[in-house]
């Protein structure tokens, strides 16, 4: 069995979900979200592309509705003992099968929550979900329940955070080793992908983003393949992934040469991180951080250029995303920071009207003092 945590600690987790359900008068907790299930019990898949459901009641009975091929999935990976199959069948409705596991708890009529958020339920299932228990409980939206205990890790947790970030300097490395003009966007993802693997680690929660030239605008992965002129500007995302764990960073790299007001852009991302790092401290709120990232862009200009956002939790996650959201930074977050957190905090400025980008990025852990960067690389403007 391939737990990656002690059984104190998933004791430890189990607690804490019943203590919160407990309070919040919850009588069963119908879990969507492959982070929770990981979180809860270790069990590891991408079967949530199709119906599955972990239950778990008051009594701390756990179990998993799911397909057949992750019966085996669910025995090597997680440490759940009761694991139904629904069959795989013309007009199959596995909420038929989901209403036999609540008859069994006794569940007829109580209050049950439902990780609504999820990739793990789309919106039909959802529908044929309501439909099904209509009249047979009160449903309620507990989508955040298990998501904000995760919020803090554990120390056991922050152990594989640490070697996330590792990996992700080591991909960093190979940027700085294999970016230069007449050498291929695709080269340079391969070996980032390269030494994060032989590190032991994981396929991020979604594609790395490379772009360069016009490209190196955009804040998602697309499918365009660029070779790097001279000069040119290359802008990447990634994140380090261990044990499904994240770790992210962000560079903007100018080949060749940077254009002038590549400096200044820089500039303003440098000291809008600095500023962002002495917020994100023990006691203010999220909202907090957002607003002197957004003070500093602004005060240099570039007010028309900055995101709405500036940065959001992560932990172990799953495709389509690595932003454990919520929280996302960005204004008036009320959420209070707690030692304990993990945040990808980026400065992203954007001139459409120059096409040029600037953009800088690092992972932070919430400490009882303030904040460690996670990443260990330089923050200079490293032009190749």
């Amino acid at each position: 069995m391939a737990l990656h945590f002690t059984n104190q600690e998933f004791k430890n987790r189990k607690e804490q979900v019943l203590k919160k359900m407990r309070n919040e008068s919850i009588d069963a907790l119908l879990m969507f979200k492959q982070e929770s299930m990981y979180w809860l019990t270790g069990y590891d898949t991408f079967g949530y592309v199709f119906f599955q459901c972990l239950v778990l009641d008051q009594s701390g009975n756990i179990i998993l509705l799911t397909r057949a091929p992750d019966l085996r999935q669910a025995q090597n990976t997680s440490n759940i003992k009761d694991i139904r199959i629904w069959v795989d069948k013309d007009s199959s409705n596995p909420n038929d099968d989901l209403k036999i596991i609540l008859n069994e708890l006794n569940l007829k009529g109580k209050k049950i929550g439902v990780e609504y958020e999820s990739y793990g339920l789309t919106g039909r299932n959802a529908i044929k979900l309501n439909n099904s228990l209509n009249n047979y409980c009160k449903l309620e939206d507990k989508s955040e329940l298990i998501s904000e205990l995760r919020l803090i890790k554990s120390a056991e947790e922050i152990v594989y955070v640490r070697k996330a970030a590792e990996l992700a300097d080591k991909a960093l490395d190979e940027v700085w080793k294999n970016a230069k003009a007449g050498i291929g966007e695709a080269k340079i993802l391969a070996e980032m992908e390269k030494v994060i693997f032989e590190g032991g680690g994981d396929y991020p929660a979604n594609e790395f983003i490379i772009g360069s030239g016009h490209n190196a605008l955009l804040c998602r992965y697309q499918a365009e393949k660029r070779i790097l002129s001279n000069p040119d500007q290359l802008t990447v995302e990634w994140a380090g992934t261990y044990k499904h764990y994240h770790s992210a960073m962000f560079r903007t790299i100018p080949i060749g040469k940077a254009d002038p007001k590549h400096y200044k852009m820089y500039d303003a991302c440098i000291e809008a991180l600095i500023n962002c790092e002495k917020k994100l401290i023990p006691e203010n709120t999220v909202g907090e951080v957002f607003d002197v990232h957004a003070k500093t862009l602004d005060d240099f200009g570039y007010k028309k250029s900055r995101m709405n956002a500036c940065g959001y939790s992560l932990g172990a996650t799953f495709s389509p995303n690595w932003m454990d959201v919520p929280p996302m930074i960005f204004k008036g977050n009320p959420l209070i920071l707690k030692p304990g957190m993990v945040f990808f905090m980026h400065m992203i400025l954007m001139d459409s009207e120059n096409q040029l980008a600037m953009n800088l990025g690092e992972t932070y852990l919430v400490t009882k003092k303030g904040n460690e960067r996670l990443g260990k690389q330089k923050l200079d403007l490293v032009i190749l």
